[in-house]
C-alpha cells in the first residue's frame, strides 16, 4: 500500500526515490492510506501522482482539481471552522478568487521589484557569509537568515521582529518533528509590539481530551494573528510601499488579511529555509559538479534551477476532485484527496534524461519546484536572486564538513533541520 510515503519518519532520512521510480512505471496514480501518527488519528486515504505530466495536469486544472474545497495539505483540517478559516488563503483558492488576491501583491515581486531590492540581497547574503569564516557553523540556521531578514523588509516588518516569522514557521511546517515544533525565540530584543502579541501564544497545542490543535488553525497562531493585527494599525497611520500596506488598501476581508499574513509569514521564508541548504548539501555531495561550478561561475544560473530541481524544497501539495474524473486510467471520485508528488515528478526519466544524476550544466530543466498553472510561486523569482547571492558568496571559500546533516521528519517539506560545516576562504 506505500504508506512509507505519507509516513513524515520515513523523510527523516531521506526522499523515497526508488520507490517514485517504481511507482512511476507500476502505479502512477496510486491510492495511499493516512495511518495515525503518533497523536495525529488516521485519515481518509488520497491518490498520489508522480509522473510530471499528470502532475502538471492536475495543478493546472483548478475545474477539475481544486485548491479550495478541503485546502492544499494532506491532512484534512480538524473542524469545518478550521476548513472555511484556511480556506481564505490566497494559497487555498481557485480563481477567480484566486486571482483577485494575486493582483493585489503581485506588484511586489515583478521583475522590476526584484531587481531593486537585489544589491541589497547581494549585500545582506555577503554579510552572512564573512560573519561565519573561519569559523564551525550550522548553515541551515546561517542560511535562514536571509530570508527571514528579506521577508521582513518587503513586508514591513521591523528588523528586530524577524525572528518571529522564523518561529512561525516552525511551528506550522515542522509540527510533525519535535526539534522543528519547539523553536521560540527571546523576546526580549524584539518591539514591544511583539512582545505584546506574544502573550497571545498558546500555552499548549493541545485539547483537554489530548487531541493536538491544528497547527494551521487560528487558535495554534493567536501570537501570529495578535501581531498581523497590531502591525496593521501602526501601519495604517504610517503607510509605505511595503506589502502590508498595500493588503490594507486592497479591500480584504479580516480573514483574508489574516491569511495573506499567514502566507507569506510562512511560506515566504520555509521554503529557502530548506532550498539553500539543500542545494549546497547537493554540492557538497557531488564534488565534481561543485568543482565544475567553481571552474565557471556563468553556470550558476543553470545550476540553481538544477539544485531546484534535485532537492525541491516542498515535495508535494494537495487537490480535492471537484468531479468524477480519470487520472492516468485510474478512476477518482468527486470528493477524493489529489495529492501531487513534485519530488517524483522532478525525477521523471520521460522528462529528464538520467534523473538521478545531478548537471549544473542541465538544459532544459522543466522541474516544478515552484508549481506549474495558477499557482504557480509569486515569489519564484526572488527565491531565485536569494540563491544566487548565497551560492556566489560560498564559491570561492573552502567548505569542510564537520558532522553530519539531520534531515527534517515531514512529509511536507524536504527540509534539513542541521548541517554543520567549516567555511574557510580559499588561500
Amino acid at each position: 500500500m506505500h504508506e512509507e510515503i505519507f509516513l513524515p519518519a520515513t523523510y527523516a532520512s531521506g526522499v523515497p526515490y526508488d520507490t517514485f521510480r517504481k511507482l512511476r512505471t507500476d502505479s502512477p496514480v496510486a491510492r495511499i492510506p493516512e495511518p495515525p501518527i503518533g497523536p495525529w488519528p488516521a485519515g481518509p486515504g488520497y491518490w498520489a501522482v508522480f509522473r510530471h505530466a499528470d502532475v502538471k495536469h492536475v495543478l493546472r486544472s483548478p475545474d477539475l482539481f481544486s485548491s479550495n474545497l478541503g485546502a492544499t495539505q494532506i491532512r484534512d483540517p480538524d473542524t469545518p471552522e478550521d476548513l472555511a478559516f484556511v480556506r481564505a488563503m490566497m494559497l487555498n483558492q481557485d480563481p477567480p478568487d484566486h486571482s483577485r488576491l494575486r493582483r493585489i501583491v503581485a506588484a511586489a515581486f515583478t521583475p522590476r521589484a526584484v531587481r531593486a531590492l537585489e544589491e541589497t540581497i547581494n549585500t545582506r547574503a555577503r554579510t552572512l557569509i564573512t560573519s561565519a569564516l573561519n569559523e564551525e557553523t550550522d548553515f541551515v540556521e546561517l542560511a535562514a537568515d536571509l530570508p527571514v531578514w528579506t521577508l521582513a523588509h518587503i513586508m514591513g516588518v521591523p528588523d528586530s521582529d524577524r525572528r518571529l516569522l522564523y518561529d512561525w514557521a516552525s511551528r506550522v511546517i515542522g509540527y510533525q518533528d519535535d526539534e522543528y515544533a519547539g523553536i521560540s525565540s527571546d523576546p526580549a530584543s524584539m518591539t514591544p509590539l511583539a512582545r505584546k502579541a506574544m502573550e497571545h501564544r498558546p500555552t499548549t497545542l493541545t485539547h483537554p481530551d489530548g487531541r493536538p490543535i491544528n497547527p494551521r488553525s487560528h487558535t495554534a497562531l493567536a501570537d501570529m494573528f495578535a501581531y498581523a493585527h497590531a502591525l496593521a494599525a501602526e501601519k495604517r497611520l504610517h503607510p509605505s510601499a511595503d506589502i502590508m500596506s498595500r493588503m490594507l488598501e486592497g479591500g480584504l476581508t479580516t480573514q483574508e488579511f489574516e491569511n495573506m499574513f499567514f502566507l507569506f509569514a510562512v511560506a515566504g521564508n520555509e521554503t529557502l529555509r530548506n532550498g539553500i541548504p539543500g542545494g549546497l548539501l547537493t554540492l557538497l555531495d557531488h564534488p565534481s559538479e561543485l568543482a565544475r561550478l567553481r571552474a565557471d561561475p556563468s553556470l550558476l544560473p543553470s545550476a540553481i534551477e538544477e539544485m531546484l530541481r534535485y532537492w525541491p524544497p516542498v515535495m508535494d501539495f494537495r487537490r480535492t476532485a471537484t468531479q468524477h474524473t480519470t487520472l492516468a486510467d485510474q478512476e477518482i471520485p468527486a470528493g477524493d484527496k489529489v495529492v501531487v508528488y513534485h519530488a517524483s515528478a522532478n525525477r521523471d526519466e520521460t522528462v529528464f534524461p538520467d534523473p538521478d544524476r545531478f548537471d549544473v550544466t542541465r538544459t532544459p530543466n522543466d522541474h516544478v519546484s515552484f508549481g506549474f498553472g495558477p499557482h504557480f510561486c509569486l515569489g519564484a523569482h526572488l527565491a531565485r536572486t536569494q540563491m544566487r547571492a548565497v551560492f556566489r558568496e560560498l564559491l570561492p571559500h573552502r567548505i569542510t564538513r564537520t558532522g553530519a546533516p539531520v534531515r527534517l521528519a515531514s512529509n511536507f517539506q524536504n527540509g534539513l533541520k542541521h548541517l554543520p560545516l567549516h567555511i574557510s576562504p580559499t588561500p
